[in-house]
């Protein structure tokens, strides 16, 4: 099953769900940064927020997600756009730890205390962040707890993410059901219950289970709004990292040129390395001198 996302709402367009399946991108983040079982999980859990967040954004429009834990996986970040694209990565990829109650302890790795940061960044001159304590860790429950909170929008969140015995990427994805106004107490406990109906995410993806059949458990009759593919896009480039070395200034990169035969940049965000030769660092101290 390709990656993709739909958007969709119930008859009385007092709900809106935004449902997604991220196992390619997920396992193409897994591959690029070469993390561990637990942190897998939690960076594609990550990524695919970023996926259901970003979808109401509009043209240029981004979002940058930071979850800091005080758990060994260090800082969480993914961005993401209104076409669908997300990149991401955490701060110790490395990190791991044993599985608990046979499941991997995301909650354990991402951290019981800290914060969740969202930065909405809609082409103004400032962008909005909100931010709220993390709840749990399990970073499902710490989005429904900003929505709520920052944003004031009762949302159920649910994330999934399905690593295989060769530690690969089985099945990712996930859904986000928010109450428009006009939706009821009624409306939000039948939601509450449908949700708790279904199985888990990762596990309904690794049947075959595609969105639109969440759809149906979580909303009964419902109208799709739209549908698009995801995937994980970096926006780094050759051309932008020589701009942040000519950036660094005069003094750090003679620093470079007189230690270093060949420089590597490696990019946080999807681990793509560039190298740089010395008479190429060269080239770009006479364009920082100039």
């Amino acid at each position: 099953m390709k990656d993709y996302l739909v958007v969709g709402t119930n008859k009385k367009e007092n709900l809106r769900v935004y449902a997604a399946v991220t196992t390619g991108l997920a396992e193409e983040a897994r591959r690029r940064h070469d993390t561990s079982p637990t942190a897998s999980a939690a960076l594609g859990r990550g990524l695919t927020a970023g996926v259901l967040m970003s979808a109401n954004l509009k043209g240029d429009d981004l979002l940058t997600l930071r979850i800091i834990g005080d758990g060994p996986l260090g800082a969480l970040i993914v961005t993401s756009d209104s076409a669908g694209n997300v990149r991401g990565y955490a701060q110790c990829p490395e990190a791991d730890l044993p599985s608990r109650n046979g499941k991997l302890d995301v909650g354990g790795l991402v951290g019981k205390k800290g914060e969740l940061y969202v930065t909405k960044n809609m082409g103004l001159k400032d962008s909005y962040t909100g931010s709220v304590p993390i709840v749990s860790g399990e970073i499902g429950e710490d989005i429904a707890y900003y929505y709520a909170r920052s944003e004031q929008i009762p949302s159920v969140v649910a994330l999934g993410v399905l690593v295989d015995t060769d530690i690969s990427v089985r099945a990712a994805g996930g859904y986000l059901v928010q109450a428009f106004p006009g939706a009821g107490a009624e409306d939000l406990a039948a939601l509450e219950q449908r949700a708790l109906s279904l199985p888990g995410i990762s596990s309904l993806i690794n049947e075959g289970s595609a969105p639109e059949e969440w759809f149906k458990i979580l909303l009964g009759d419902f109208v799709e709004i739209d549908r698009r593919p995801v995937s994980f896009l970096c926006r780094c480039s050759r051309e932008k990292i020589e701009q942040v070395l000519i950036g660094m200034g005069e003094a750090e990169i003679r620093d470079i040129i007189e230690h270093q035969r060949r420089t590597e940049i490696r990019c946080h965000f999807c681990g793509e390395k560039y190298y740089f030769e010395r008479h190429e660092m060269e080239k770009l101290l006479k364009e920082a001198q100039s």
